[in-house]
């Protein structure tokens, strides 16, 4: 069907209300409702806060009171048909009385898929599915990454100058990017579920690997990439600043108990090379609810995870300097004998934030 200017000024309203969500959300999805009568008043809007809590829909329910009878429903993502923490979305809108209800796309959980919208329209609403569908997908593409791959959307950020060295041989990298590039990436940090890190950069920087700077309710999840379980136990990411898992290969039982008396959880999960098993670690992630990951990590795990072909997007930062051949660069990648070997990547988007270029790219497959 087509949209009229109306239907895409009130979904994008309903795109910004689940935009509040984005740092609270999960394992749910971000997702806003507008509710508009048939006189083209706005008389109801919500969002998902938190997981448990109620839906956007019924938010908007609920704000709009009798006014809901008759009127049509914006939602970002198709109701959900069953029971989970909270009662079914569809059944709400029926029993309000909505005359319509319009999703940004379909729900790509396997208990809905269809479902959600089938209920509505089996109980006389008329419904459609698709509009502003693109903005939708990219707000919630972990959470669509999980349900339909099984496994997060995985983020690999990284800071380097414009001959794209990430540090100099004698481990110095701070600062080669500005304070507003590092305030940037501290935002794509809090979206992300869980940041991902290995375990020389731990040993090297030493880093928090928190969010500092920027205000957000929740700490994400900091794993540790660490085959051979040496991360030392006064290392700054074990004290304070949130949970912490452990991805080791080897089932040494007197450095696991110490890591966890340290407060960490930790998991063995090995490859046939005794690495830890990549794939097998995003999807024990994603069995968690975790739909994000945020990678900052050095060049030898940016490569390996590069190499399993679990990088979705690159998020980059180029300062505007020049470091030199020596140094250290972005990815540890195996030598190419011919160009049509390159990896492709698709460019999303460029900007400059402070002095620096943030540049957003993905994988050509994904």
């Amino acid at each position: 069907m087509s949209f009229t200017a109306a239907d895409h000024q009130a979904m994008a309203l309903a795109l910004q209300l689940a935009e509040r969500g984005l740092f609270t959300t999960s394992p749910n999805p971000r997702v806003g409702c507008v509710l508009v009568a048939p006189d083209g008043e706005t008389v109801g809007v919500g969002w998902h806060e938190k997981a448990g809590e109620p839906h956007a829909e019924i938010h908007a329910i609920r704000a709009a009171g009798q006014r809901s009878r008759g009127a049509a429903a914006y939602v970002t993502l198709e109701p959900c048909n069953h029971f989970g923490r909270t009662p079914p979305c569809a059944d709400a809108l029926i029993a309000a009385g909505v005359a319509k209800v319009v999703a940004a796309m379909p729900d790509p959980t396997p208990l809905v898929a269809g479902r959600g919208l089938a209920r509505l329209q089996a109980a006389g609403i008329e419904t459609a599915c698709g509009l502003m569908a693109n903005e939708a997908r990219e707000l919630n593409i972990g959470f669509i990454s999980r349900m339909t791959r099984g496994r997060p959307w995985l983020r690999l950020k990284a800071a380097a100058s414009l001959d794209g060295k990430t540090a100099l041989n004698n481990g110095a990298s701070q600062w080669l990017t500005s304070p507003d590039a590092r305030r940037d990436g501290h935002r794509w940090r809090a979206r992300a579920c869980a940041i991902l890190t290995g375990i020389g950069t731990v040993r090297d920087d030493d880093p928090q690997l928190t969010v500092r700077e920027i205000e957000t309710p929740r700490q994400p999840l900091r794993i540790i990439v660490d085959s051979r379980l040496e991360t030392p136990l006064t290392a700054r990411i074990l004290h304070g600043g949130g949970p912490v898992l452990i991805a080791g290969a080897v089932a040494d039982a007197a450095k696991i108990a110490a890591l966890q008396a340290a407060g960490a959880e930790v998991i063995i999960l090995p490859n046939v090379d005794n690495k830890v098993d990549l794939p097998q670690l995003l999807t024990e992630l994603a069995r968690r609810g975790i739909n994000e990951i945020h990678a900052e990590a050095g060049c030898k795990l940016n490569g390996s995870l590069l190499q399993a072909g679990l990088v979705d997007e690159l998020l980059l930062y180029l300062a505007p300097c020049l470091v030199g051949h020596q140094a250290a660069g972005l990815f540890n990648l195996p030598e190419l004998t011919n160009l049509d070997s390159k990896r492709r990547l698709q460019i999303r988007d460029l900007r400059q934030i402070g002095p620096d270029i943030r540049l957003l790219a993905r994988l050509r497959d994904q």
